[in-house]
């Protein structure tokens, strides 16, 4: 077996190389953070390379072919006034085209609200009420519901289709309307990378109410490429990655971001990623790297036909967007023992990932330090710094990488951000003798018994420790008495049964009295997810309120 890779410099080197070159061009020494601009150069470096496949229809496409779509879309723009510091909204499949306005967008400085569509039109409203977008690109089946949300909003915006539609403006419209530019005569925007905002990111954490996180163009340029601080072969640090997420997830983004610059091909697919539609893809492709949520992947590793699917093209599989189980890894590493897993860290604010892990042993902890960020464990109860090991408290970060705060939201920005410029993630974090981070709990997910904090997560590693047990969700019941009563969602293993007792005998022989199911159990067919496959939070919670518990 090939010795784990260690930490490597080589993409910065790379990456110093590329905005030296644009930095030269340009004569305007900030460029070297200008995604517009390196990703400009990177498209005329290699136009023959593959930039992008859909793997639902097969469909590829060259940077050579994106550089020319992107350009005259970029010109598009400016025929409808829309430049340096307006908004658009790009919300679809992963299909071919959500690529052109995206990379154009960023030439020109015009930011980028990546929108979930699967949103209703009261939470369309919401986003767009932040936001307020001039170009809204979709799919026509959305076009009544973003119309009655921007009507709501009281938001002006054009749409336009990706697939066409009566009474609309289709992509191919909109870029037909565009005067030919030719691609050696095209410059992208001169503006400051430092303050100008490349993506709003939809973020709600716990609370619900819809915010953007604000991410500058040199946020992304600073933070993304330590995604690749443990690959030494530059340009492409690997041949292929599957990018299962929606473009509102921070990962996409950063693929996105990426593919061109470090010269890799993006997979990715305009159907939605189930199970069977995964197995094709690594089947049929050979990606070579991917990010999963742990929930996603379970379903994935633990399902009866996994044999169907070949995993060992994987070099690199990321665990993000949720703690990932140490059962959950094993599994995976038993599977496919040659794949590197890890669990990443990521968070909209921080525009990238949060540590490095370079210990294969223990791939359940989220990692060493990166050179772009500081970092503090503050205890919640005193605000005072814990600077013994293997004590828990919350992790506050501050670096280049970090956000400006949230789009027209100053209250959101002093809520979470501390007066000298630390970000407060929510998130427990301890640092153990080594100096490795791990992750504890999100502190508004933990649950309070009596005066007891408990973790949903300890309980759901418990639970999955059965062998009839899928995947759980732990959330908590009101009680008057005693604060929460803890619940557990279970999804059986197809073709095994376990009883609600044995769930409840099982934590009852594992955890301390505080952490009992008090709350009963609830069987489902699947947990619910949201559309970057996190748990989905809240609805959890509304199915243990509602649902029969045993």
């Amino acid at each position: 077996m090939a010795s784990p890779r260690q930490w490597y410099d080589g993409v910065h080197m790379y990456l110093g190389e590329l905005g030296a070159r644009v930095v030269a061009r340009s004569g305007r020494p900030a460029d070297r953070h200008h995604l517009g601009k390196l990703i400009l150069q990177s498209f005329l470096d290699a136009p023959e390379h593959v930039l992008q496949i859909d793997g639902a229809t097969g469909e590829s496409e060259t940077f050579g072919s994106m550089l020319e779509r992107s350009i005259r879309c970029a010109g598009c723009f400016a025929q409808r006034g829309v430049g340096y510091g307006d908004v658009i909204a790009i919300m679809a499949p992963n299909h071919l085209d959500i690529g052109v306005p995206f990379y154009a967008a960023l030439y020109l400085g015009v930011i980028i609200a990546a929108v979930d569509r699967t949103l209703g039109v009261l939470e369309l409203q919401g986003s767009f009420s932040v936001s307020r977008p001039k170009l809204i690109f979709c799919q026509s089946e959305k076009a009544p519901d973003v119309q009655l949300a921007l009507n709501e909003a009281e938001v002006d915006a054009q749409i336009v289709t990706f697939d066409g539609g009566d009474y609309l403006c289709s992509f191919q419209q909109f870029m037909e309307a565009g005067e030919d530019v030719a691609v050696e005569d095209f410059e992208a925007a001169d503006f400051d990378p430092a303050e100008a905002t490349a993506f709003l990111i939809a973020t709600s954490g716990t609370t619900g109410l819809p915010k953007a996180a604000e991410a500058t163009h040199k946020n992304f340029a600073t933070s993304s490429p330590y995604l690749w601080i443990r690959h030494d072969t530059f340009p492409t640090p690997t041949r292929m990655a599957l990018i299962g997420s929606p473009l509102q997830w921070l990962t996409a983004l950063m693929n996105f971001v990426m593919t061109p610059i470090f010269r890799y091909t993006r997979l990715q697919t305009s159907l939605p990623l189930t199970r069977e539609h995964c197995y094709h893809l690594l089947n049929t492709y050979k990606p070579t790297w991917t990010v999963f949520s742990p929930t996603f992947m379970a379903a994935v590793i633990k399902a009866a036909d996994r044999d169907q699917c070949d995993f060992s093209c994987l070099e690199t599989m990321l665990l993000g967007g949720s703690a990932a189980p140490a059962d959950l890894i094993a599994e995976i590493k038993l599977v496919t023992p040659t794949t590197e897993v890890f669990n990443a860290f990521g968070m909209s604010e921080i525009t990238g990932v949060g540590f490095c892990n370079d210990d294969d042993a223990r791939p359940w902890i989220c990692g060493r330090p990166l050179g772009c960020l500081k970092y503090r464990i503050i205890d919640p109860g005193t605000g005072l710094d814990i600077t013994e090991p293997n004590v828990p408290g919350e992790l506050w970060l501050k670096g280049p990488g970090i956000v400006k705060g949230y789009y027209n939201n100053p209250e959101a920005t002093a809520e979470t951000f501390s007066e000298d410029g630390w970000f407060k993630t929510g998130d427990m974090f301890y640092r153990d003798e080594h100096n490795y981070y791990v992750y504890v709990e999100r502190i508004k997910l933990l649950l309070k018994y009596m005066s007891y904090q408990i973790s949903p997560i300890e309980i759901e590693s418990v639970i999955r420790s059965h062998p009839a047990v899928l995947d759980v969700a732990v959330t908590g019941l009101p009680d008057e008495a005693c604060g929460e009563l803890p619940v557990a969602c279970v999804v059986r293993r197809d073709g095994c049964d376990v009883s609600a007792e044995e769930i409840k005998d099982l934590v009852k022989d594992s955890l301390s009295d505080a952490k009992q199911l008090r709350g009963g159990v609830i069987f489902l067919d699947q947990i619910p997810m949201t559309a970057s496959t996190k748990v989905h939070r809240r609805q959890v919670k509304e199915i243990a309120l509602t649902h029969p518990r045993e």
